[in-house]
């Protein structure tokens, strides 16, 4: 089956036996996909002028974009979402179509669809990041199931269901 994994200045990407990469998306450089961790379809991670880490039992959706960033344990970034040097916590959801631009955000945060959040800004543990510029609020005060999203949304239903795609992973 043909990958589209591509060495860069001589470091290529890794991917732990236990993970569900596809076979359509596109990895560069120092990227490292830990355990049970699955990246979907047309998804490129490009660790060219920083690494790309995607932590365990965390999920990138289709068409998701990932330059110079670290994703933590058990995060979801959506299909569509884009991460520029970002650092990403565990526990965290990333919407369909967000964009993440040299930003932090904390442990057990959401990011809604379509949210642009500003470069420099660093969203803390527990909060809801919405809107164009994004605003952030804290969870607590937004009324949201936050364990009751995760479980809707969870990364362990995505890599059950890559394992059941065989063609699509390797």
């Amino acid at each position: 089956m043909d990958r589209r994994h591509y060495a860069f200045e001589g470091t290529e990407p890794e991917i732990h036996g236990n993970a569900h990469v596809s076979n359509e998306s596109t990895l560069v450089g120092d990227v490292e996909i830990e355990s049970n961790a699955n990246v979907w379809p047309n998804a490129v991670l490009r660790g060219d002028i920083g690494p790309v880490r995607v932590g365990p039992e965390s999920h990138v959706g289709e068409n998701a974009t990932i330059h110079a960033s670290t994703v933590g344990q058990r995060s979801m970034i959506a299909a569509g979402a884009v991460l520029n040097d970002a650092e990403v916590g565990d526990n965290v959801l990333v919407g369909f179509n967000a964009t993440v631009n040299e930003v932090t955000i904390g442990a057990g945060s959401i990011v809604a669809a379509g949210a642009v959040v500003l470069q420099n800004t660093d969203v803390p543990p527990h909060s809801f990041v919405h809107g164009v510029p994004a605003l952030t609020t804290p969870l607590e005060e937004t009324g949201l199931n936050a364990e009751g999203l995760f479980e809707a949304y969870s990364t362990g239903k995505y890599a059950n269901l890559a394992a059941r795609h065989e063609e699509l992973f390797e």
